[in-house]
């Protein structure tokens, strides 16, 4: 049975084209009293005139706002101020469009930091982390890491970041530094209280990137001392500080059950870092 067209009105196909919504939800609210059409042809058919499409447009805009059926209708029917039931829902309309433009816009910042982490331009990395950063490292974190837990837990948190954020993120890893080397001056033992402290420190600093479990720290201990580049960075604050670091991170995971040569990213059957 098809939808006619009369010179007086629209039938339920048209509007349903028309509105965006189903034939089944004009029939729905027709047959609950909500929105019912003035004319029907003479086979019977619906045929929706001016009026009927202006409530069907509030009903809809209502529908959207999250509105259930019977408070539609008790909007809808309370005819004491149209014009300003009408100039509230618009106001309403607003307020989602607000909404969604500002989800938009945080959805925008979070593919772009899925794709390139930390939405710094290269002139406000090197002044937050030092002339010595290398702006691609990232790009080539995210060939490396980009499908892992990890790296999807950097890239929430670099969505969410500015620059005064990172700055402080730098800081940190700075003061850590300089605590590093200090206490290696100083003759901190690995396994003591001072050094289980820094091991601490480092895993509470490092967590601005994602959450680091201690046998992930245990991993990332062997990296700085095995990698050229990390090494390279702690063996510049103080000659074989690289070692040391590994050396107080693989006791610190001792002294918590964990046998640093048995250790793995994630704490599973994985290879050993």
């Amino acid at each position: 049975m098809s939808d006619t067209t009369d010179a007086d009105g629209l039938t339920v196909g048209q509007v349903s084209a028309r509105l965006g919504v189903t034939v089944r939800a004009l029939h729905h609210w027709d047959e609950i009293g909500l929105a019912q059409p003035s004319l029907r042809t003479a086979a019977g058919y619906r045929l929706y005139t001016a009026g009927d499409l202006e409530r069907l447009h509030r009903v809809v805009v209502h529908r959207e706002l999250g509105l259930g059926l019977d408070r539609i209708r008790t909007v809808l029917d309370d005819t004491a101020d149209v014009l300003g039931a009408l100039r509230a829902q618009r106001t309403q309309v607003a307020e989602r469009i607000d909404r969604l433009q500002r989800l938009g816009a945080g959805l925008d910042r979070m593919i772009e930091a899925h794709e390139r982490g930390p939405l710094l331009t290269d002139d406000q990395q090197a002044a937050i982390f030092g002339p010595g950063w290398d702006p691609d490292g990232p790009a080539r974190a995210r060939r490396r890491y980009g499908d892992t837990r990890q790296w999807r837990q950097y890239a929430e948190r670099s969505a969410s970041r500015g620059p005064e954020e990172w700055q402080a993120v730098a800081d940190d890893i700075a003061g850590l530094d300089r605590a590093l080397g200090e206490a290696m001056d100083a003759g901190v033992l690995p396994g003591s209280p001072e050094a289980n402290r820094l091991v601490e420190r480092h895993r509470e600093v490092f967590s601005s990137y994602f959450p680091l479990t201690r046998q992930m720290q245990v991993c990332l201990g062997r990296m700085y001392e095995a990698d050229p580049g990390f090494a390279a960075h702690y063996d510049g604050i103080r000659a074989g500080l690289a070692m040391w670091f590994r050396r107080i991170i693989d006791a610190g995971a001792r002294a918590h059950g964990i046998d640093p040569d048995t250790a793995t990213w994630d704490g599973g059957q994985e290879e050993r870092c």
